[in-house]
């Protein structure tokens, strides 16, 4: 089964109309965070959620802006000068700020965002990812969130964590298995493959999350917009013919086994068209999507 298309907005233009195009176009789900747009994604995005009121949301938690550092400080939840933090405090702050600024009373998912930008030794960031979680926790028992989990870029490569511990960890945090960490986020793309590689192989994180029943959100997945230029006509038509190269390219992240969710910042309404019509066709085969990352391989970087 495809992945569902989600509107991602780390590097989308013209934001308020490329989400107001996306939802009135059926998307049911929007990825954000504070520290997006310099800052002002939430207060550029509320408007637009309030006339969708059924749009799932998801947004972080970690990255301290400099539009919310004196009022954080003044909070007494950051010092001077911290642009990252996991500090309860923080999070139960940062928490309760991203709910007003979006305008919603609760939010259905809540990242905890680049827990590698922490410079932690795994074992110290596994304290930290852990008091976080107690907070998290506590923000669902209150309604304030439904679930939370962890958006990563190099996390899971770099071996800081794996979905086995973040679910340990969950569980120290909530004093139950049945805890409300149920989300992961990562790239899965052509590009950076490891993720996909594994998942085809049915392990790695997202194999193991989707074992647990945990939503997955492909971040990246045209490489940041670099992906289409970087792949060939020949290189699409082994991945699905009838698609251009981008929609092949988004076809195969969406097709990973094990992903929910491909967050896609497509600004214009023709870029969107473009990319539903790519998901609506059937899922890529795992042996085509092994043929194709075979005949990259030779070509990655070291």
């Amino acid at each position: 089964m495809t992945a569902q298309l989600a509107l991602g907005t780390y590097r989308l233009r013209h934001a308020p109309s490329a989400l107001s195009y996306a939802a009135s176009a059926g998307v049911g789900w929007i990825d954000t965070a504070p520290n997006y747009f310099h800052g002002q994604a939430h207060n550029l995005l509320a408007p637009v959620l309030a006339d969708h009121p059924r749009l799932g949301v998801a947004t972080k938690i970690g990255f301290v802006t400099a539009a919310a550092e004196e009022a954080a400080v003044t909070a007494g939840v950051v010092h001077p000068g911290i642009r990252h933090s996991f500090d309860p405090a923080y999070v139960r702050w940062q928490s309760d700020r991203n709910r007003a600024e979006l305008g919603r009373e609760h939010l259905d998912t809540v990242f905890l965002h680049n827990p590698e930008h922490t410079a932690l030794h795994p074992q110290a960031l596994h304290y930290v990812l852990r008091a976080a979680f107690a907070e998290l926790e506590a923000e669902a028992a209150a309604g304030h969130i439904g679930t939370y989990g962890v958006a990563t870029w190099h996390g899971f490569t770099e071996h800081l964590f794996t979905v086995e511990i973040l679910d340990r960890l969950a569980a120290e945090a909530a004093g139950t298995a049945a805890h409300h960490l149920r989300a992961i986020q990562l790239p899965v793309n052509l590009v950076l493959d490891t993720a996909l590689t594994q998942a085809l192989a049915q392990s790695g994180p997202i194999a193991e999350a989707s074992a647990r029943g945990w939503a997955v959100h492909a971040s990246a997945p045209l490489h940041g917009g670099e992906l289409p230029d970087l792949a060939t006509p020949e290189l699409a038509a082994l991945l699905r013919g009838g698609l251009s190269t981008a929609q092949a390219c988004l076809l195969a992240a969406a097709s990973c086994p094990g992903v929910s969710k491909v967050l896609l910042s497509a600004s214009t309404a023709a870029h969107w068209d473009a990319a539903r019509t790519a998901l609506a066709a059937p899922p890529i085969p795992a042996d085509a999507l092994r043929k194709v990352l075979d005949v990259l391989a030779p070509h990655e970087p070291c």
